[in-house]
């Protein structure tokens, strides 16, 4: 039986992926920064533990209770949304300290016991704003767009060892919540002289075209953990397909 750890699992994608692993016969890790009882059913093959991916003892905790991993799910993270002259530098460094180098560390931790092994995938889980440009999601698009160049680079670095590494881009849904986990106001990130302009994208925000699902992302993953033909891209939900076919 095959185990994955799945980091960010308190809502939306991170839970739906985990209900699906195990679902689907795998051993699953579900993390989150505080555990809550009862927020996945009690089952044999899963245990829940804490996780704070931008604490390095606290990904040691984990991966030492945790044990020996099959595959590494990086869908922790925060997001945030506004003018980029009126957001704090203490908010991007904490978006990046999340989305960026809480994936690298959770990575770098895991790439040891799966290189000796010659065996094991990473799926890293980004955004469809790495798939075309979009108003007011400055930060949170460099800390997502910067995993994607990551993932790229490293999954060429570890394919000599047998260690697949993929990519999971996500649509907007409904559940989506680019401020979430973080104690900024939209009223804050959204000065006057913006008003204007930002009132319909946060509008279109609000009753998108298409939407992606938590299921979508979590066959994406599911799809990705399990492919070994090489592909590396796996866009998830109808309007992040559509971006890629728009793009060519």
């Amino acid at each position: 039986m095959k185990t994955v750890l799945i980091t960010g699992c308190s809502s939306g994608y991170g839970l739906e992926t985990a209900r699906h692993f195990l679902a689907r016969g795998w051993r699953v890790i579900a993390t989150m920064r505080a555990p809550r009882p009862g927020i996945l059913p009690a089952h044999e093959h899963l245990r829940v533990l804490p996780l704070d991916v931008t604490s390095g003892p606290s990904i040691a905790a984990a991966l030492d209770a945790a044990g020996p991993l099959d595959a590494l799910v990086n869908n922790a993270g925060i997001g945030l949304v506004g003018a980029l002259e009126a957001t704090p530098l203490s908010k991007a460094r904490q978006v990046f300290e999340t989305n960026t180098l809480g994936v690298i560390a959770m990575t770098q931790a895991v790439v040891p016991g799966f290189r000796a092994r010659r065996s094991g995938v990473i799926v890293n889980v980004t955004s469809s704003v790495t798939l075309a440009p979009m108003p007011l999601t400055s930060v949170y698009t460099a800390s997502k767009m910067a995993i994607e160049g990551f993932t790229g680079s490293l999954e060429h670095e570890l394919r000599a060892f047998d260690v697949r590494v993929k990519l999971v881009e996500p649509g907007y849904g409904p559940t989506t919540r680019f401020a979430q986990n973080t104690d900024i106001r939209l009223e804050d990130v959204i000065p006057a002289p913006y008003a204007g302009f930002a009132q319909p994208i946060l509008a279109a925000f609000a009753q998108p075209a298409l939407v992606t699902t938590e299921a979508d992302v979590a066959e994406a993953v599911w799809r990705a953990a399990n492919d070994e033909s090489g592909q590396l891209r796996f866009p998830a939900g109808a309007d992040a397909l559509a971006l890629v076919a728009n793009r060519g």
